[in-house]
C-alpha cells in the first residue's frame, strides 16, 4: 500500500485561482447548515448521497447532500443562487451541458470536456463565482497513487497504458494516466471507432498533451504491441453481444497477455471503474484470475467525492486519518452488499 496522501493544499490553492474563499468575508454561511446537491438522471443507484453525508459527518461539517433527478441544466443555477448552497455535483446527462452554466471552467475540466463538480469562490466584487471542474480524473489518479507503490507506478509510467471504453470516464483516465502518472503511450480499445476518434482529436487540442493515443482495432495489431502495465476499464459489466463488442474483448485479452486458454503472460495493475451491480465484475474477475492486481472502482468513486468535499468545505484534514478512509470504505462496501 502506498503512503501517498491527497494534497489538500494544492487542490485548494488551484481553486483560489478562480476567486477567494467562499467563506470570506465571514458571514452567516459559517454557522448555518449548507446544502450540496447531485443533479442528473437516473440517480436511483447512486451511492453519492451516502458517501457525501458520511464525509460531512466525519468532518463535523454542518452540510447536507441531496440527489435531485433532473435532465435540466438550468436547475443548477436555480439551486446555487440560494444563500445556503455550497455547491453541486453533476452527472449524466448534464456533465457537458453544465459547462455553459458556470462562470469559469478549470483547465482539467476543459481538457476532459466535461464537469462533474461546481464549487463557489468569490470574485473581486465579493460576489459568488460558480466554478466548474472535473474530479473524476482525481478519482483515477488517487486510485493508483493510494494503492500502488511508487516504484511500481514509476515502472508503469515507462510502459504503455490501456483504457477500455470511449465515454467520459475514458477521457478522465487519459488525463490522469498522462498528466499525473506520466504514461506516454496509451492504447484505446472500444467498440465504436468514432468515439475514439473524437477523444484523440479532443486531446490534440489540449496544451502540453504529449501522449500517443493509439486506437487498437484488430487482434493481429494487438499481438504485436508491447504489453500495457496500467489499465483502466470504463465499460458496463455485461457480456459482449455484438460483433464489435466481441472483437473489443478479444483485443483486450490479447493486449493483457492472455491467450485463448487464459494463460497469464504479464502482470500489471487494473482499475476497474465499474462496480455496479457488483464490485467483482466479469472484467475484474478475468484480470485477477490472470495475475493482474485489481483496484475496485469504489476507490475512484470515493476519491473523486473526497476532492469534491474539499473544494466545497475548503478543509481536508480529516482525510489524513486512515480511520476516516476505513470508515468510508466500510460504509460503501456494506451498501453494495445489501444491494446484492
Amino acid at each position: 500500500m502506498s503512503e501517498h496522501t491527497l494534497d489538500t493544499e494544492a487542490l485548494l490553492r488551484d481553486s483560489y485561482k478562480y476567486g477567494t474563499s467562499f467563506f470570506s468575508p465571514v458571514s452567516q454561511k459559517d454557522t448555518q447548515t449548507l446544502k450540496t446537491y447531485l443533479l442528473g438522471s437516473p440517480l436511483r443507484n447512486s451511492l453519492a448521497p451516502l458517501l457525501h453525508n458520511t464525509l460531512f459527518s466525519l468532518a463535523g461539517a454542518a452540510c447536507t447532500y441531496e440527489a435531485i433527478e433532473t435532465d435540466n441544466s438550468e436547475k443548477l443555477l436555480e439551486l446555487l443562487v440560494k444563500p445556503d448552497s455550497l455547491g453541486t455535483a453533476v452527472t449524466m446527462p448534464l456533465k457537458v451541458r453544465s459547462m455553459d452554466m458556470v462562470d469559469a471552467v478549470t483547465d482539467e475540466a476543459r481538457s476532459i470536456g466535461a464537469i462533474n463538480t461546481v464549487f463557489i469562490r468569490r470574485g473581486d466584487n465579493g460576489r459568488s463565482r460558480l466554478i466548474g471542474t472535473n474530479t473524476d480524473c482525481i478519482g483515477v489518479k488517487e486510485s493508483f497513487l493510494q494503492n500502488v507503490d511508487a516504484k511500481d507506478l514509476a515502472f508503469g509510467s515507462s510502459q504503455p497504458g490501456l483504457i477500455i471504453g470511449g465515454g467520459g470516464a475514458c477521457r478522465s483516465a487519459v488525463y490522469a494516466l498522462h498528466f499525473v502518472l506520466g504514461v506516454k503511450t496509451i492504447y484505446l480499445v472500444n467498440r465504436l471507432k468514432e468515439e475514439i476518434d473524437d477523444i484523440i482529436e479532443s486531446f490534440r487540442r489540449v496544451p502540453d498533451f504529449k501522449a500517443k493515443l493509439q486506437f487498437v482495432d484488430t487482434v493481429e495489431s494487438a499481438a504485436e504491441l508491447s504489453r500495457p502495465y496500467l489499465v483502466v476499464g470504463t465499460v458496463p459489466d455485461r457480456d459482449p453481444e455484438t460483433e464489435a463488442e466481441i472483437l473489443a474483448k478479444r483485443i483486450v485479452d490479447t493486449l493483457m497477455g492472455c491467450d485463448a486458454g487464459g494463460m497469464q503472460k504479464s502482470q500489471g495493475v487494473v482499475l476497474e471503474m465499474c462496480y455496479h451491480p457488483r464490485v467483482q465484475t466479469s472484467f475484474y474477475q478475468f484480470a485477477e484470475r490472470n495475475g493482474w492486481r485489481v483496484i475496485s472502482g469504489t476507490e475512484a468513486m470515493i476519491w473523486q467525492g473526497v476532492a469534491q468535499h474539499i473544494l466545497w468545505t475548503e478543509k481536508g484534514e480529516v482525510f489524513e486519518k486512515e480511520s476516516t478512509l476505513s470508515t468510508i470504505r466500510a460504509k460503501i462496501r456494506d451498501a453494495l452488499m445489501r444491494r446484492n
